[in-house]
């Protein structure tokens, strides 16, 4: 019998505030998911990009751009997301238990145990107590996380003297550029000094140079966003629905998994941060304080998170339902969203020094948690002069576009993005995003790749065939085979691990009679047949850089991270490839790392329509989840 409770603490979904805008990845996760289309379809485009300084236009121009189907940032608040979510989990008949906390764990590492966590879940309001025994903890309540604590996991990095404030409200303004992404850079630390003490705001600034948040008010924060946008202006034109000041920290924790993998971290308590109560809608005169863990430049919060989701659940999927070995999948959590937490910080604190006009120096995490993230670039440092911020802004959005949309997020090599030196078939590297093209999927429809690329759980294996003739056949023959009985498909579960999808250069009359043979039947009977038929320099086989002659076989993680390629006929890399951390079938009566039962996921952001990956672990707000997976 499945079962799944999802508990949250809070009493009912987002009101307002917190994020508002998600990036292209964001949307290509929940297209998988199949709920793309009901989040982009919610707000407007923000496809431009414009920077003020000291009242001049320093830069403006088209953003947000990409490869992606889905261009530029998309507007939408955090408390739509949560009902789309939450709409999502009532279609698939599940239900969530408010004003529920987990205020304790243990762990059982003997191994002697079906369910070696066992955590104490109480009802706030009702005072129910109960004892849930589990397989996994999952935390992601907050940068506060209870979980972290008691885990005493280090949450390594700095605190800032940078405080921001954030309305949630309606504006009127005469700003010419309301639509696009807009950037007012103008005062630096002791000119915002300066205009505290000008207005009696004595009291806000302590000896040292912090500002008491605690006594900020909306109005106050207005009237100098004022004077930093002269000439134009800004007033409420309605109620204030949310306000906050915070103070910005740049901080991950220092391993998003515990030692003996049964309790990880995701969102917010392992590097994003946190925003005040969903209940808060807070009047004018009151603000809450929060403490961010790193700086809101990038919109990384959400975005970030559901990548956290999305990499951890099809993993924690696989280990549930007996597919995959916890000892080998699971710490390849840590190894990728942790270095990607760390470029988080680097960049995003980068972008937040430029726009405040502050030389703090960055977090170094690599002191204390190793190696750092390789694709971070350096930014020119600043001089305080007009030349100077061009460079910076030109250096910076060129080597950081694709990060900030959330398309250029590399995977370092592990046992499921194969190291540079195994054979490759393809220009693309292993541990990347997996282009997303346009393709014909019959003689009526065309589409992108990621249509026919949906799940949660599965491996899409591309098989790039070309014209279907002469040697790449060969290749394919042999491909074809590892598809029958004896084959690393039926080894390792068929159809429910793997989404066999054929790549072809000829149209669909001709694919019929040339797959017609017996020599590629285990093709035919098991791939989805596509149609590569735009031009050379912008088909499928050239975005993915594929030998006409030879072909190739790319394996598509289930988080849409290409791990492996080689040529078709060269199964036994591949059979390697998926031994290395999967179990097949005959042997999964040895493994002993999980068996059926409860998971357990507490204060998940972004783990939304992850019970589809695991058959129970999902996301509905911001605080406090429990799931039980099936039993």
């Amino acid at each position: 019998m499945q079962c799944l409770v999802l508990a949250d603490k809070a009493e009912g979904p987002l009101l307002a505030g917190r994020a508002d805008g998600v990036q292209p990845r964001f949307l290509e996760i929940l297209h998988s998911w199949g709920l793309a289309e009901e989040v982009h379809e919610e707000g407007p485009l923000i496809d431009h990009t414009v920077v003020y300084k000291d009242g001049q236009k320093l830069y403006h121009n088209r953003s947000h751009q990409s490869d992606s189907r889905y261009r530029g940032l998309h507007i939408i608040t955090q408390g739509q997301i949560e009902r789309i979510y939450i709409r999502d989990l009532l279609r698939h008949r599940r239900l969530v238990e408010r004003s529920t906390i987990i205020d304790s764990f243990e762990t059982n590492n003997t191994g002697s145990e079906t369910y070696p966590v066992r955590a104490s879940v109480r009802n706030e309001k009702t005072g129910k107590e109960e004892t849930i025994r589990a397989k996994f903890l999952v935390g992601a309540d907050g940068a506060g996380s209870n979980i972290r604590k008691q885990l005493d996991t280090p949450f390594d990095g700095v605190s800032t003297d940078i405080y921001w404030a954030i309305t949630d409200c309606i504006f009127e303004t005469d700003f010419p550029y309301i639509t696009t992404f807009g950037i007012y850079t103008q005062i630096g630390a002791e000119r915002a000094k300066e205009i505290a003490k000008s207005h009696g705001h004595i009291d806000s600034i302590k000896a040292n140079g912090r500002i008491n948040d605690h006594s900020l008010t909306a109005e106050e924060v207005l009237e100098q966003t004022n004077r930093i946008f002269a000439p134009y202006t800004l007033k409420f034109a309605a109620p204030i629905s949310w306000f906050a000041v915070w103070r910005i920290s740049e901080r991950v924790a220092r391993s998003f998994s515990s030692p003996d993998l049964r309790v990880h971290l995701g969102g917010d308590a392992a590097s994003v941060f946190p925003l005040p109560s969903p209940s808060s809608v807070l009047p004018s005169s009151t603000n809450t304080v929060t403490r961010h863990v790193h700086s809101v430049m990038g919109a990384f919060g959400l975005n970030a998170s559901i990548m956290d989701a999305s990499n951890l659940a099809w993993k924690l999927g696989l280990i549930s339902r007996r597919h995959a070995r916890l000892s080998a999948l699971a710490p390849t959590y840590d190894i990728e969203r942790r270095l990607f937490a760390q470029r988080i910080i680097k960049v995003s604190g980068s972008y937040l020094r430029f726009v405040c006009n502050s030389y703090l120096p960055l977090a170094n995490l690599e002191e204390t948690q190793g190696s750092g993230n390789s694709a971070y670039e350096e930014p020119p440092p600043l001089d305080g002069t007009p030349a100077g911020d061009l460079r910076f802004l030109g250096a910076f959005f060129g080597a950081q576009d694709k990060f900030l949309l959330g398309l250029d997020a590399p995977y370092e090599e592990s046992l499921i993005n194969r190291g540079e030196e195994a054979e490759r078939a393809t220009s693309v590297k292993n541990g990347v995003r997996a282009p997303n093209p346009r393709i014909c999927f019959s003689v009526d429809v065309t589409g992108y790749l990621y249509d026919k690329m949906t799940g949660a759980s599965v491996f899409h294996i591309l098989v790039f065939g070309s014209d279907l003739q002469g040697p790449v056949r060969q290749e394919l023959v042999a491909f074809s085979a590892a598809l029958g009985h004896s084959g690393f498909f039926p080894r390792f579960g068929g159809k429910e691990l793997f989404n066999v999808l054929l790549v072809t250069k000829v149209l669909p009359h001709e694919a019929e009679e040339l797959l017609r043979s017996e020599e590629l039947a285990g093709l035919r009977e098991t791939a989805t047949v596509l149609y590569d038929d735009r031009a050379p320099d912008e088909d499928a086989h050239y975005w993915y850089g594929i030998n006409h002659a030879k072909g190739a076989v790319v394996v598509v993680r289930p988080d849409l991270w290409i791990g492996m390629s080689t040529t078709p006929g060269t199964v036994k890399a591949i059979e390697a490839y998926f031994d290395g951390f999967l179990v097949p079938l005959h042997w999964e009566d040895e493994i002993n790392d999980v068996q059926d039962g409860v998971n357990l996921v507490n204060g998940v952001n972004g783990l939304s329509n992850a019970h589809r990956a695991v058959g129970g672990v999902s996301e509905i707000s911001n605080d406090r989840i429990l799931v039980k997976s099936p039993a």
